[in-house]
């Protein structure tokens, strides 16, 4: 098994166009890579936003996609984590086209990719790195909350949430769920969640203990969710300009010791902001980046496929589980199709196509 010569991309040959089906080629491995034979790419809400705007593209034929699922088809010269035939998971690398997931193959730094577990299906797999990546960022680097200790450091979990809760709005958003795990993973002991109510279930095996019907719930009710425990931050994984507002009132009614912070994965809305300093306690809005390539996510990027992918990983013994995928038939020719079903709006699941 290898990387042919020549294979299909889906390619956007100018700014604000839709995809044609092309051909195209992989350089050779660098040492530290793998090359990858896509089996099943998810969509997130970032692919349209690229695709539509042009954010974070610096030249045009581009190539978009970096969430996927696939198989190893070769490996570098320093590559011993990894052999041809691994079953894989993987952020790609927003702007390098060559670790772009939106074609049949790509390559990827070894140390970017998780193994997937035998009772977890490529297209489950293709859903995890993206959200899983921004939930990580958020709760554990410096620019979102910062928790100290990250739950694969302590066997059985991270203490830092122990005695403390967490409000996690839109809990059923790809984001949310995997938000909701690992601050399940790290002990917190109340996590309260928005959502529609059609989700309860699924959000609170995943471990919230309250879902609050993101319709019809009052700044009140949060206080009666949070049930004394000591408010620690809010996670807005749909960040919106309300929402963002809402993390704010929550926050500055109900923390009980001074400061803190609303992350966000959107831009930080000017009204949150003015509101979060307008009265004590004063409150931040972060927005993070979820980008896991980045030389400085590589602290939290590397261990963490590390300990969700293989056989004893989370990911196998059921402690860290996959959005629910919808799959789009008709491959990268029904590209545009999934993205724009993704940008009319999805709930509790993740929308993948098959390449």
């Amino acid at each position: 098994m290898a990387t042919p010569q020549s294979f299909r991309a889906a390619i956007i040959p100018e700014k604000g166009s839709r995809h044609k089906i092309s051909t195209r080629s992989l350089p050779p491995l660098n040492p530290d890579e793998v090359a990858i034979r896509i089996t099943a790419t998810a969509i997130n809400p970032v692919d349209w936003k690229i695709r539509d705007y042009g954010i974070f593209l610096k030249s045009y034929p581009a190539i978009l996609g970096t969430d996927a699922a696939g198989e190893i088809v070769s490996v570098g010269d320093t590559v011993s984590d990894f052999a041809v035939g691994d079953r894989v998971f993987f952020q790609g690398i927003v702007g390098n086209y060559d670790a772009s997931t939106f074609q049949e193959y790509c390559k990827m730094p070894a140390a970017l990719v998780g193994k997937t577990p035998r009772s977890v299906s490529d297209e489950q797999a293709a859903g995890i790195s993206l959200a899983t990546v921004a939930a990580v960022t958020g709760l554990y680097d410096k620019s979102g909350r910062g928790l100290a200790i990250p739950p694969w450091e302590r066997e059985g979990g991270s203490v830092v949430g122990n005695g403390k809760a967490i409000v996690v709005l839109g809990g059923s958003s790809s984001v949310g769920q995997y938000v909701i795990q690992l601050a399940r993973l790290s002990g917190f002991e109340r996590i309260v969640t928005s959502a529609s109510l059609v989700h309860e279930g699924a959000l609170k095996r995943l471990g919230a203990h309250v879902v609050l019907d993101r319709k019809m719930t009052t700044l009140g009710d949060y206080e009666a969710a949070l049930n004394g425990v000591a408010l620690d931050f809010v996670f807005d994984s749909i960040s919106l300009p309300e929402t963002q507002r809402l993390g704010v009132e929550i926050l500055q009614r109900y923390k009980s010791d001074a400061g803190g912070a609303v992350v966000t994965v959107l831009g930080a809305d000017e009204g949150a902001r003015l509101l979060g300093a307008s009265k004590e306690p004063a409150v931040e809005v972060r927005q993070v980046m979820g980008l896991g390539s980045l030389p400085t996510l590589r602290y939290l990027t590397e261990p963490l496929m590390k300990h969700l992918g293989g056989e004893g990983g989370w990911l196998a013994t059921g402690q860290y589980r996959p959005n629910r995928p919808v799959v789009v038939e008709g491959g990268l020719e029904k590209l545009d199709e999934a993205l724009d079903k993704n940008r009319a709006g999805v709930s509790g699941e993740k929308v993948v196509i098959c390449p």
